[in-house]
């Protein structure tokens, strides 16, 4: 910051030396003050939870080679999960949409062409989301009701927007980056030493190493004691800001 000497003359003005300063703290203050003030709204990253339970969450929006594999590997272990599909996926994979949703998964929503929702006005996100949900419905029978934003972007329009139509925005707070081509054992470290309860982690249905690293996670887990379900059982149920709130690490917690 570069700091301006004033001639004591200039000091009898101190109206104009507190918007001066007034300006400079609003504009260098840290983004989660500011964000505060404004009570921003996020998306759900994580849940309070008082038991150990958690959520698997898989996005498709390329390629269909493993999804039958992966139905395999959970109805060994009786676990469900969700998948966040793109409508461009569905229109080309139905089978694996309604094989999905037939195996008890749940089928939520991803856009319908992986567009970056921050460039999108209201009514194109409006437009966009509900494209992909009419798709899913059709084949599913049930119309989503959480959401994932392409990319993870998002900002307080999109987040309104959304909330707006009635769907609750699903992020993630433990990120497998399985889609950078880790090997099995890197993902499943990933994973195992993050996760905890209220936890969703993120998986994508076409990585390479994913289903070779699914089983070592599962057992992981139920060893541990946890409780593997679909995010909109993990999720707490009610209105934001009535029945819930999100903190500013995107935690989902009881309204007091």
């Amino acid at each position: 910051m570069k700091l301006f000497l004033f001639r004591k003359r200039y000091l009898a003005i101190p109206g104009a030396i507190l918007a001066v300063v007034t300006l400079c703290l609003v504009t260098t203050l840290p983004s989660y003050v500011t964000t505060a003030a404004t009570q921003r709204q996020l998306p759900i990253y994580r849940v309070q939870r008082d038991h150990k339970v958690v959520s698997l969450s898989f996005d498709a929006a390329w390629g269909n080679e493993d999804t039958e594999t992966l139905i395999q590997i959970f109805d060994q272990y009786d676990v469900k999960v969700t998948f966040f599909v793109v409508g461009e996926w569905v229109d080309k994979y139905p089978e694996s949409v309604k094989a999905l949703h037939d195996a008890g998964h749940e089928v939520m929503g991803h856009s319908n062409d992986h567009a970056h929702f921050n460039a999108l006005s209201a009514d194109e996100i409006i437009a966009d989301i509900t494209a992909c949900n009419e798709k899913i419905e059709k084949i599913t029978g049930v119309s989503p009701t959480l959401f994932r934003p392409p990319y993870g972007e998002y900002d307080d329009h999109v987040v309104s927007t959304v909330r707006g139509m009635g769907l609750e925005i699903i992020q993630w707070d433990v990120d497998s980056l399985d889609w950078k081509d880790y090997d099995a054992a890197t993902i499943t470290d990933r994973v195992t030493s993050r996760v905890g309860s209220g936890s969703i982690v993120l998986f994508h249905n076409a990585a390479l190493h994913t289903p070779e690293a699914l089983p070592g996670i599962l057992e992981y887990l139920l060893q541990e004691g946890y409780d593997i379900v679909p995010i909109s059982q993990l999720i707490l149920p009610g209105e934001y800001g009535t029945d819930y709130t999100i903190d500013h690490t995107g935690r989902q917690c009881p309204a007091e």
